[in-house]
């Protein structure tokens, strides 16, 4: 099971990257002319990359709670499908969402993350 645990936490790093990259792809797809693509695919994954250190990063300069944590996580990957399935990537899209929604789960549920926080 241990191996299990691991594997799921590669994945969410995997899962994030990935994310990032959808991010780059729509910026790229979405803008009109060389200058704006290139300012798009850059820009559009860095604004995304820090308000996840910031907020959801495990060592995020402004902590939140666990829920809201893993409710900004969820926001970010359905943004990232949203971003594929506007470029027509509808099978990324869904395959990109559903493998964030059962990792997350599987974070919660092995306790590698949990969504209330104990008192």
């Amino acid at each position: 099971m241990n191996a299990l645990k691991m594997a799921n936490l590669a994945l969410a790093f995997l899962l994030e990257l990935c994310a990032l990259a959808a991010f780059a792809w729509w910026g790229y797809h979405t803008g009109q002319g060389a200058l704006a693509k290139i300012a798009l695919a850059i820009g559009a994954p860095l604004v995304v990359a820090v308000i996840w250190g910031l907020f959801v990063a495990p060592r995020a300069r402004f902590p939140v709670t666990p829920f809201w944590r893993t409710l900004l996580a969820m926001a970010v990957f359905g943004a990232a499908a949203i971003a594929l399935y506007a470029t027509g990537q509808t099978t990324l899209a869904w395959v990109l969402l559903i493998a964030a929604v059962v990792n997350r789960i599987l974070l919660v549920v092995w306790k590698q993350q949990v969504l209330v926080t104990q008192t």
